[in-house]
């Protein structure tokens, strides 16, 4: 949980920049990347940059949690009762961990998206609360904060997948052919050997990078669907299908399917490099070696 916290707040300006851009926010339509991350402070002051982060952190402390701790018992089934090891179990395990831990936080992902894709002096919700209250109310009740849930669980498979699976590899591969050079043994069990911090935070980013490549298509579409409503094309995105096929048609490949994923890189590389190292050290702080 602490991980999914660090990692978060460490990116949020960048997640917000991210969806205003996805969604093509009419206020940022016309802007880039880092036009938009000095646009936003102008218009709704610094505090802008993390508008929605109060959700993603009462949302991101059980999904990171549930999915760390997901990855490990997935990991120890997949060896004992299927008898599948080598690399390929951190791929299957991690990308069960992944749609695991969405399905249960997915309502949290929902409006925090809501929130973060307001505009000052046009909140249409107040809140946490609020958002919560509105989409069940005005949305068909619990079926409304699962509204894009498919794209998600799509993506989430290669997304985690991938993540745990190459920095696991790097892991694995790195300290046992450069134990002395990439590793130094554990704070809390010396027989243990640990990637150091930089080596860490370096598989994490490249981890990251590889992952988001794969998946960052059903990542727009997951957006598109989840701001239903809000957006005027709403009535051609009922579906993934759909709004696959229509984000396609309408933006094309690099600036609809893969748009923002430049700022994606920028956010998701250290995003999951602290991820990836901060689970390691609380493993440490937490003697759970």
């Amino acid at each position: 949980g602490v991980a999914g916290c660090c990692a978060k707040t460490t990116t949020a300006p960048l997640d917000r920049v991210k969806i205003l851009l996805q969604a093509h926010n009419h206020h940022y339509k016309h802007l880039g990347v880092f036009s938009t991350l000095c646009a936003v402070p102008k218009k709704e002051g610094y505090l802008g940059l993390y508008k929605g982060n109060g959700a993603m952190m009462i949302r991101i402390f059980p999904y990171g949690a549930i999915q760390f701790m997901a990855f490990d018992q997935y990991k120890k089934v997949i060896k004992k009762q299927l008898g599948i090891s080598g690399h390929v179990h951190r791929l299957m395990a991690g990308s069960m961990a992944g749609i695991t831990a969405v399905i249960c936080t997915y309502p949290l992902d929902m409006v925090r998206v809501r929130l973060a894709f307001q505009v000052k002096g046009e909140h249409k919700y107040m809140g946490i609360i609020h958002a919560f209250k509105m989409i069940y109310t005005k949305e068909g009740g619990f079926s409304g904060f699962y509204r894009g849930l498919m794209p998600t669980v799509v993506g989430m498979a290669p997304y985690a997948g991938f993540s745990f699976f190459t920095f696991g590899t790097l892991k694995s591969i790195g300290l046992a052919q450069a134990p002395n050079l990439l590793g130094r043994p554990s704070l809390d069990n010396p027989d243990v050997l640990v990637l150091k911090t930089h080596v860490n935070l370096l598989c994490g980013g490249i981890a990251g990078a590889i992952a988001q490549t794969i998946s960052y298509p059903l990542d727009v579409t997951r957006r598109r669907m989840q701001l239903g409503a809000n957006l005027p094309d709403s009535e051609k995105c009922l579906t993934m299908v759909q709004t696959l096929k229509y984000v396609y048609q309408q933006h094309g490949i690099r600036r609809g399917l893969y748009r923002g994923l430049s700022l994606n890189y920028i956010r998701c590389i250290p995003s999951q490099a602290v991820a990836f190292t901060t689970y390691e050290l609380m493993k440490q702080f937490l003697h759970l070696n």
